[in-house]
């Protein structure tokens, strides 16, 4: 049974979330050791990492050159003579240089010797898009990650969350990418950019355990209940499918992944197999996006219980906009009208 020592509550941003995870598993853990580039006496791009440092010193929490693939190499050494590195890649966009330390060393270091060796190093890095970004600051490539086997693919869509799967993250013995959708960092949003921000503070989940707790990979949720469709999505695209459940009047039951790869399979089939329909949404792009895996797994599971064709709702085939961001960002009017789709067939 994991140990549970949450103790109050308080108001977090995902931010402030990820932040506390850090700084429970630095104290319980001399093992774990956080850096990246200016996360040390900067504090972070967005700030995740901000007093860390000053709390720990510089052997524990310390900036890196600009050299992603050094980075990551770095951490699997660290993590093959026992630590446990936690590092950030600045923006998700900026990881394909370390593609090559990801795959073909942190990934297969525990099968090419035999379980000699293992890399438990968590890689956080803030995707997606909705801050004006464009192409190069908006990126969602979590379907690279899910291809490779010997890697875990995780991304939170509340602060809850966001704390018990990073600490998880860290205690797990494989390496974990851990994507943070930047759009929600501070509060949820519902897909309409023209709506003021609601804070963290003011949500539910916002209220984040201060002490240590974990969420379970591989582990989904239902983060709504509904009986006329299933919706499969992970990260901003929750919010914005709870957003076009209301503005669309279908009752939708929206399964938050969480753990995108490996995936909890069980309670996507039982979402699918209750409702009968299933829509897959996310903001990545269309083409092998992790959303063709999701409707190649309900097809496969689920044939004789669909009562229409599987909907899928994503980013367009182009590289992110930056003038046209919301023709781009699969926002609540695309995903209602495929939830009216699935439901006049």
């Amino acid at each position: 049974m994991t140990e549970d020592v949450r103790g109050k509550s308080t108001p977090m941003t995902m931010i402030q979330a990820l932040r506390s995870a850090m700084d429970v598993m630095l104290e319980r853990d001399d093992n774990v050791v956080v850096f990246g580039q200016d996360v040390g006496y900067f504090g972070g791009v967005f700030r995740c990492t901000e007093g860390l440092q000053k709390k720990y010193g510089k052997s524990r929490v310390f900036d890196a050159p600009i050299s992603e693939s050094g980075i990551v190499g770095a951490a699997v050494g660290m993590g093959a003579y026992g630590l446990r590195p936690v590092i950030e890649i600045q923006f998700a966009d900026y990881i394909y240089p370390a593609y090559d330390q990801i795959v073909s060393e942190a990934a297969r270091l525990r099968f090419r010797s035999a379980g000699d060796f293992i890399a438990p190093l968590t890689i956080r890095t803030p995707c997606g898009g909705g801050i004006y970004g464009g192409q190069t600051h908006s990126q969602s490539p979590e379907a690279v990650f899910t291809h490779v086997c010997g890697l875990r693919t995780v991304m939170p869509s509340n602060p809850y969350d966001a704390k018990g799967l990073l600490i998880a993250s860290i205690e797990n013995n494989d390496p974990v990418i851990f994507l943070e959708p930047k759009r929600i960092y501070n509060g949820p949003f519902n897909g309409h950019h023209d709506q003021p921000v609601v804070p963290w503070s003011k949500h539910p989940m916002g209220d984040v355990p201060e002490g240590y707790y974990t969420v379970p990979l591989e582990s989904a949720s239902v983060f709504r209940e509904g009986k006329d469709l299933t919706v499969l999505t992970y990260g901003t695209m929750v919010w914005v499918s709870e957003a076009a459940t209301a503005e669309s009047g279908v009752d939708a039951e929206i399964i938050d992944l969480r753990s995108i790869w490996p995936l909890d399979l069980p309670t996507i089939l039982a979402s699918v197999k209750k409702t009968g329909r299933c829509v897959v949404v996310h903001e990545a792009t269309r083409t092998s996006g992790f959303g063709a895996e999701l409707t190649a797994l309900v097809q496969e599971h689920c044939f004789y219980h669909l009562e229409a064709p599987i909907e899928r709702v994503t980013g367009w085939d182009t590289p992110y906009p930056h003038a046209q961001e919301w023709d781009y960002f699969p926002g609540p009017a695309r995903v209602a009208a495929a939830f009216k789709r699935a439901m006049e067939k």
